[in-house]
């Protein structure tokens, strides 16, 4: 029998776990010994839910984009399709001078579709609606080498619709620096645009549904009882078949002869054929520590530290203003918080009807130093903006602060060829180990669905293709 350890249990290993076990169903093959080995003592990675008074407050990520397809097709085969629950659409806002300005109506990523909306609003000054007009006859960019998400579009746009628009939504993706991010890793689609229409302003517009007088339909997708169920359901259909080791720490990976020996923290060795390596790539670095060919794999871009604060109130002591979902801030604004959620507005299941909940984000690529306060002073200065922005100055019911600390990558320019690079190193001297998750193939629930699903194929693919030239020389 076929032995594969799945180091880390995220998302990303237990998708690899759920399906190399269907491959090997459907396959009739012999089955394999599947280990799964988390640090920590519970799974699901950055998932987690937390119920609170006939709250669900989502501490980690709160939905997943449905156009990637991945996560939706998993729910499914779950048989959880039932659960599924769609976002309630808005008005989201631009934080300028401590005043909230709605983002045009028709902007996509902060890439105007609809002109009358761009040419009045007050986000952009007219010098910069101008620039952003250029666009439209600006040839594309040269395709011969990687650039930074901020060259591309200060390129195609202008400074004042990327520093005012562009960059905030974009910080909510990645909390990075988009004059370092590689675009190729991380919007590519819009590369392709702009090869196809010249035009990203042509492009989104000829690309983009036309809207109806039908309600907008959310782009976003979440479950009933929040997205740890999904890790809860993954975990049972795995423990009939896989062994699911929680708070077992590996310190060290070394290749042997016939696979891979795994020392763990308490000195047990674990024997396996094939390592599927789902943990942040400083990890996998760490635990090949001893190996003499790991310099390709050599990475010293340190992942951003963030952190959310959920803040539960009576309805009353949270009146909104303005009707919409949330709103997100620029870096030039002198604010603690980097974006706010009105959460009973943007998925209202999550909340008691008499209830408000606000969800804030602190932290970012060059200001991380707020997380490292206590909780009373992380709260005290997302109280203080929400007071100045939202004029809320009652004293919430409960607050939640949840750190994640080096969490969120950084792809920065070169990540794709470094990533081929990687692949190629590791398929010629580490044969049977493949790395997968939020490192190297996106940072979205989708990605990580879709990695470890990769890497489950890979892993059974190498595995049956070695059994077969095995039994043939036989």
């Amino acid at each position: 029998m076929k032995r594969v350890a799945i180091i880390g249990g995220g998302l990303t290993g237990l998708t690899t776990a759920y399906y190399l076990q269907r491959l090997q169903t459907e396959s009739g093959q012999p089955p394999l010994s599947i280990t799964l080995i988390e640090a920590r003592s519970h799974l699901g990675g950055k998932i987690e839910t937390e119920y609170h008074d006939d709250f669900v407050i989502e501490r980690g990520p709160d939905s997943f984009l449905e156009r990637k397809q991945a996560a939706a097709e998993l729910v499914t085969e779950l048989g959880m399709e039932k659960e599924l629950i769609r976002n309630e659409t808005g008005q989201a806002y631009i934080l300028k001078r401590g005043r909230l300005h709605p983002i045009p109506e028709g902007a996509v990523m902060g890439i105007p579709t609809r002109l009358a909306p761009f040419v009045t609003t007050s986000l952009i000054s007219p010098l910069g609606k101008l620039r952003a007009a250029a666009d439209l006859f600006l040839p594309p960019t040269s395709r011969d080498h990687d650039i930074s998400v901020g060259q591309f579009f200060r390129r195609r746009l202008g400074d004042d619709v990327v520093t005012q628009v562009i960059e905030p939504l974009l910080s909510g993706i990645y909390a990075g620096d988009m004059n370092r991010l590689s675009l190729t890793a991380t919007f590519p689609q819009f590369i392709e645009m702009e090869a196809q229409y010249r035009s990203l302003i042509l492009g989104m517009k000829k690309t983009r549904p036309e809207a109806g007088r039908a309600k907008k339909k959310g782009q976003f997708l979440t479950l009933k009882k929040g997205l740890s169920s999904l890790v809860q359901a993954l975990e049972n259909s795995l423990r009939a078949t896989c062994t699911l080791r929680t708070q077992t720490q590996v310190r060290h990976v070394v290749k042997t002869g016939q696979g891979y020996e795994l020392t763990l923290r308490d000195g047990e060795t674990l024997a396996t054929d094939a390592v599927v390596m789902a943990v942040p790539h400083a990890v996998t670095q760490r635990l090949l520590g001893g190996s003499p060919y790991l310099d390709p794999l050599t990475k010293d871009i340190k992942p951003t530290t963030v952190a959310t604060v959920a803040l539960g109130y009576r309805k009353e002591d949270a009146p909104l203003q303005l009707e919409g979902t949330g709103f997100v801030v620029p870096r030039t604004e002198p604010t603690s918080i980097t974006a706010c959620t009105w959460t009973h507005k943007k998925w209202p299941h999550t909340t008691p009807a008499n209830k408000a909940l606000l969800r804030a984000y602190v932290g970012r690529s060059g200001n991380e130093e707020i997380v490292d306060l206590s909780d009373e002073e992380i709260v005290s200065l997302v109280r203080e903006d929400i007071r100045a922005i939202l004029s809320i100055d009652k004293e919430p019911l409960f607050y939640k602060v949840t750190r994640w600390r080096d969490s969120m990558p950084q792809y920065e320019v070169g990540h794709t060829a470094w990533l081929q690079t990687v692949r190629s190193h590791l398929y010629e001297h580490f044969p049977r180990l493949f790395v997968a998750g939020a490192s190297y193939d996106g940072v979205g629930l989708p990605d990580c669905i879709e990695s470890g699903k990769q890497a489950a194929e890979n892993v059974f693919k190498q595995i049956a293709r070695e059994s077969k030239n095995h039994l043939l020389l036989g």
